[in-house]
């Protein structure tokens, strides 16, 4: 495993959305890099998984791929693809940039499951390591994760991190199927919290294409995988 970069910006904000509950960070991800008009600035090469890459709309997508925005001085680390078992290794290299470029702060956009009957509900929660930030999202008038189970990338970077603000933005999901809605309540929530003037009109609408672009990608990319399962047995055989 190993990061390809071709810029450097000072002190950034550093927002991760990979691949977890409802594709729920993944999709808001998506949406900030289209939104935001951000630059493919890197990438990180995880040699250890399967050699899978993807085609979509004629444009080759970056496994995991690193974008910045200048205006907000933002960096996105996204994902479409799943890394089960590349959890502490991927938070380690996000901690890792987040070092070198002196980050003020990072940010995880999550799903989490959702303790309510109705489906409509995707209610916002906030988990945050500095004070400072807690205030900020207090003042949304937000709940706070008090209870609750953590996985994935964003738990090792909890776990792992002694050094940054670490702000968490969850929103509950009825479905581990990609969730386009409760990913556009995580951009309204970060939108207020940085200020990014996102215009909610089209949101929806966005969302569900990237929800879209999600499902088709994932189940190509599971074809192509059993696929080569069955290539690997036949070779056995």
């Amino acid at each position: 495993m190993h990061i390809q970069l071709k810029k450097r910006p000072k002190s950034p904000i550093i927002i991760e959305g990979f691949p977890g509950f409802g594709m729920v960070g993944a999709i808001a991800a998506e949406f900030l890099i289209e939104h935001l008009k951000t630059e493919l600035i890197g990438k990180i090469v995880l040699e250890s998984t399967p050699a899978v890459a993807a085609i979509h709309e004629g444009k080759f997508v970056e496994p995991f791929g690193i974008f910045y925005n200048r205006k907000y001085n933002i960096v996105v680390f996204h994902s479409l693809m799943p890394a089960q078992g590349q959890e502490w290794d991927l938070a380690g290299i996000v901690l890792d940039l987040a070092r070198q470029l002196k980050a003020k702060e990072i940010i995880s956009l999550e799903g989490v499951g959702s303790v309510s009957e109705d489906a409509e509900t995707h209610k916002v929660l906030y988990y945050a390591t500095s004070p400072a930030k807690e205030s900020k999202f207090k003042k949304l008038k937000l709940d706070k994760l008090n209870e609750g189970i953590i996985l994935g990338i964003t738990a090792a970077i909890l776990v792992k991190n002694s050094t940054f603000p670490v702000s968490c933005i969850f929103a509950e999901t009825h479905t581990n199927l990609p969730d386009s809605k409760a990913a556009a309540k995580v951009i309204q929530t970060l939108d207020q919290y940085l200020g990014l003037k996102v215009d909610y009109k089209p949101l929806l609408v966005m969302a569900e294409k990237f929800e879209a672009k999600l499902q088709g990608i994932m189940q190509q990319s599971t074809k192509a995988q059993q696929d080569r399962d069955k290539k690997a047995c036949g070779y056995i055989g």
